[in-house]
């Protein structure tokens, strides 16, 4: 029994110490903190703006959907539609999205950009395409075909050829 138990803990502790875990849970951990910057931006700088129009707060914006009353415990009664807070949330989305996008992703791809760049090219050249191995294919078959049908004029030519030298040759002598 206790083996087994070693067995799963150790399964466990390596199941926590892969790389994906750790980053994973550093992750949550700043993106708390993250959340946190995004509500205070969104509570200093876009509710004040929102609140020139109307509440202060976006989470008081809401619409009636049938005829709403209030009772006599200050409850409303009704089908109501609180807009916004879903504008709320999705400006919070929103704003999460860019700060992560602009701070984070982009100078993560200039700087693996960077990195490759640095890196040394290799000397082999790259694989040929589709479209030259076919090319190199169609050359090849024309050559071929080219050769057989030249193969005939040629060999005319090479028995024809001594003789014409042969009979240079005594024109010459004589």
């Amino acid at each position: 029994m206790s083996e087994q138990k070693q067995g799963v803990l150790a399964g466990f502790r390596e199941f926590l110490m892969r790389g994906n875990v750790v980053e994973l849970a550093v992750a949550v951990v700043v993106g708390t903190a993250f959340t946190k910057i995004v509500d205070a931006m969104v509570n200093g700088m876009i509710n004040p703006v929102v609140g020139a129009l109307g509440p202060k707060n976006l989470d008081q914006y809401e619409s009636c959907l049938t005829t709403c009353t209030t009772n006599a415990a200050g409850e409303i009664e009704g089908v109501l539609f609180k807009w916004g807070m879903v504008l709320s949330a999705s400006l919070t989305f929103l704003i999460t999205a860019a700060v992560v996008y602009f701070l984070m992703i982009v100078p993560m791809n200039r700087y693996k950009a960077r990195q490759d760049a640095k890196k040394p090219q290799s000397d082999e050249p790259a694989a040929p395409t589709e479209l030259e191995l076919l090319t190199e294919i169609r050359d090849a078959l024309v050559a071929q075909r080219t050769a057989g049908s030249l193969a005939g004029t040629e060999a005319a030519q090479v028995l024809a050829g001594p003789r014409r030298e042969k009979a240079g040759a005594a024109g010459t002598e004589g």
